[in-house]
């Protein structure tokens, strides 16, 4: 501080040189210091929240998917009796047997899928074209006829470590937002690519878009542009890609009346020789 001045005669002064104490000095940053405390609680006390209720709406979904898996084996396991029987019948149509034979095995697939969520998938290194190709030859007797879905490949064998009955999942639930997107008639594409260690999956629409600002938000539950829509898809596709698969699934580009591309990234399997057409 300014030194105080002492007029001890007229030819004589002194000063007096001081500055706060310690004590001071600290108690003016107390309050900062108190402040950043409480902030620091109160953020802890949010994250605890966050997680508590994250972690029961999660169990909740576990338990609901194992639930349904559970129910659906009863008539699953009769209908497959059913259809064996009606193979040994000689008045029965055979091709209509085999159409109702592919829907039960549809149906244990699902069954399947749902048991398996809240569970460490198991992992193994495929060939990601392939497994991209079965999802598409299933979804293509399904799409409208105006609709045309392409796979297109930078090598005939790409491999990942994934879980083709979860992974097939994600792919479907994208090719169906994709062909709900189509107003008349468009194109869905899917590129297959791989650049050193990640393996890329970009699904690519002619559909109607989607607006920047709904980028990120497409991706929780609850979200969703259809009247009947539950909005799980894509929060479920998610959940399976970065949880089980410890990869990405994001919006890569979008343009309202443009289309849009949506892009799943997957670490590449080692020691795979992936080798061009």
């Amino acid at each position: 501080h300014e030194p105080i001045e002492i007029q001890v005669t007229e030819e004589i002064k002194q000063y007096v040189l001081f500055k706060d104490s310690i004590l001071l000095q600290q108690l003016r940053i107390f309050p900062f210091v108190q402040l950043f405390l409480i902030i620091v609680f109160i953020g802890l006390s949010y994250y605890a929240f966050s997680t508590t209720r994250r972690a029961e709406q999660n169990r909740v979904w576990v338990g609901l998917s194992k639930e349904t898996a559970h129910q659906l084996g009863t008539p699953i396991f009769s209908l497959r009796g059913w259809v064996d029987l009606l193979k040994t019948e000689p008045n029965i149509d055979q091709y209509v047997v085999s159409e109702l034979e592919k829907d039960v095995y549809r149906l244990q697939l699902i069954a399947e899928r749902f048991s398996k969520v809240g569970s460490l998938p198991e992992l193994k290194p495929l060939n990601m074209v392939e497994v991209v190709s079965r999802s598409v030859d299933y979804m293509k007797p399904r799409a409208a006829k105006n609709v045309d879905i392409e796979i297109k490949s930078s090598a005939n064998k790409i491999y990942a470590p994934v879980n083709e009955t979860l992974f097939s999942w994600v792919l479907e639930n994208l090719l169906k937002n994709s062909i709900d997107a189509m107003t008349s008639s468009g194109k869905i594409t899917i590129f297959v690519t791989k650049h050193k260690d990640k393996v890329f999956i970009d699904v690519t629409d002619t559909g109607k878009g989607i607006p920047k600002n709904k980028h990120k938000t497409i991706f929780k539950p609850g979200y969703s542009t259809k009247a009947r829509g539950w909005g799980l898809g894509l929060s479920l596709a998610k959940r399976i890609i970065e949880e089980y698969h410890n990869g990405k699934i994001f919006v890569k580009e979008s343009e309202p009346g443009k289309g849009t591309t949506i892009r799943i990234v997957l670490k590449a399997a080692k020691n795979q020789n992936n080798e061009n057409g």
